[in-house]
């Protein structure tokens, strides 16, 4: 028997586990406690996991990839910015399927656009307003902010902390 924090029992999520444990694929306690982890927290990244499970970065992010395989977590990102949260196959099983669009965030075309947005509203943008205003990391933001000014929508301005974008129009 393992008891799970997170409050009041979830009824759909054991029966989620007890299905994988029925098609044989039954669950070790790291994969328990980092599925229980992700379906609290919706996000989790490969440190947080080897915390979390009380292993090695290399043994957690074997134990993320398992799940990805599985189909029941989706990675999101790349190297040491690389995120781990629960499939929409998952989100739909255990009943929350808005909550993966949330969880999922927006994808580059709408983050785009409201940066554009944000700009024409506010005059300009710095990358750590970029990345609140998507929901992303300040390395995802650069590289947005990077890609907006490589296509001609934005220009850069200052230096270093003092950075910040504005439209080209505004030349």
């Amino acid at each position: 028997m393992l008891v799970l924090p997170g409050g009041e029992a979830n009824l759909d999520f054991v029966r989620l586990v007890v299905e994988e444990s029925q098609t044989g694929r039954p669950f070790g306690l790291d994969e328990l406690l980092l599925l229980n982890h992700l379906w609290q927290e919706r996000r989790v990244t490969t440190s947080a996991a080897a915390r979390l499970i009380q292993k090695s970065e290399t043994e957690a992010r074997a134990v993320l990839e398992r799940l990805v395989e599985s189909g029941l977590v989706e990675a999101r990102g790349e190297r040491k910015g690389r995120s781990y949260h629960l499939s929409a196959a998952t989100y739909r099983r255990l009943g929350a399927q808005a909550a993966y669009v949330r969880q999922r965030g927006f994808e580059p075309l709408q983050q785009e656009q409201m940066v554009l947005q944000y700009v024409q509203a506010h005059g300009r943008i710095t990358r750590r307003e970029a990345a609140e205003l998507c929901r992303i990391s300040g390395p995802q933001a650069t590289r947005l902010l990077s890609r907006l000014m490589r296509e001609g929508k934005l220009v850069r301005r200052g230096e270093r902390k003092g950075t910040f974008y504005e439209l080209r129009s505004n030349i």
